[in-house]
């Protein structure tokens, strides 16, 4: 029996780890996966499961209003009651695959327990998504350390987000959807990627003089070229910084890429048939790809998992 509205997954198109350093990003929602709470008529491990994450949360949740550190106004007192009657959270949005299951799961007990919550209708201002992106920050750190507050924002707003800076971010329309041969496609990795331990590798990379200096004259140049390209509809300038964007990921963000991808990795590049780049953070779960031409880039793709999310 469902209890609450959906909440979708997103996709980082771009931006991943360049965010923390201020370059720009751009997520989507991704409504092919989603959750919502449910209360349960039969209780499965799956239900158990959930219910007994959702207590944990609970309590450090409880811990951080105790202390007068909680910036969501949130009623725990009802959130508790209903896990104490059998609540859980209802997802088909995979785990550790860089697509906001954590973010989901912020999103719909911010919407369901905030007591005076930011309404999440469209006409935003950028000061409203801002307060959001912090309070979703906070909240989401939880899982994986440390958290932008990005991915339950998307979810809650489920409406594409242009981040410009941390103090800079708001909706935004992307192009439509076409019918040529181009596609942006995800390729599933068959095993979670754990976000912190590999923002932890991030952070050490950037104690190093020629790390900091690619992040900033290229990663973040390419990257920012390859948003302000996608939202024109430009795609030669597009797929251009794509392969440099691919390039440095394969060079400098080795460890996140999972050892079986690096050939078609580098493959994509050699033959320019697609480029292959993080989705979130790495280390497992999903890859995005980036083809002109998909027909002509399936045959190459071939044993691979692989999925359709937006064409033109």
């Amino acid at each position: 029996m469902s209890k609450g509205p959906l909440f979708y997954a997103k996709i980082l198109l771009f931006g991943e780890y360049g965010i923390i350093k201020d370059s720009m990003g751009l997520s989507i929602p991704y409504n092919y996966y989603k959750g919502a709470f449910q209360y349960s008529e039969v209780e499965t491990d799956e239900t158990k499961d959930s219910n007994a994450h959702l207590l944990k949360y609970l309590k450090h949740l409880q811990k951080l209003q105790n202390n007068s550190e909680l910036k969501a106004d949130l009623n725990l007192t009802a959130f508790a009651e209903e896990i104490n009657s059998g609540l859980h959270f209802d997802s088909s949005i995979p785990r550790g695959f860089g697509v906001g299951s954590s973010g989901a799961l912020v999103a719909a007990i911010y919407d369901r327990y905030a007591d005076s919550k930011i309404s999440s209708d469209a006409g935003l201002n950028r000061e409203s998504i801002v307060e959001l992106k912090a309070i979703f920050s906070q909240m989401e750190s939880y899982f994986h350390g440390k958290s932008s507050g990005i991915d339950p924002t998307i979810c809650y707003l489920n409406l594409p987000l242009l981040i410009k800076s941390k103090d800079d971010l708001g909706t935004v329309t992307i192009p439509e959807e076409g019918i040529g041969e181009g596609a942006i496609f995800l390729i599933n990795s068959g095993q979670p990627g754990e976000t912190e331990p590999m923002v932890n590798i991030f952070m050490e990379k950037l104690k190093e003089e020629g790390f900091r200096k690619m992040l900033k004259e290229q990663f973040v140049t390419y990257n920012d070229a390859c948003i302000k390209s996608f939202l024109k509809g430009d795609m030669k300038p597009l797929f251009s910084n794509l392969k440099d964007l691919s390039k440095l990921a394969l060079d400098y963000f080795t460890p996140m890429i999972p050892n079986d991808f690096h050939a078609i990795w580098k493959k994509g590049i050699e033959s320019n048939a697609f480029y292959l780049k993080l989705c979130g953070s790495g280390g497992g779960g999903f890859i995005l790809g980036f083809t002109r031409d998909y027909k002509k880039a399936e045959p190459l793709l071939v044993g691979y998992d692989h999925e359709v999310i937006y064409k033109f």
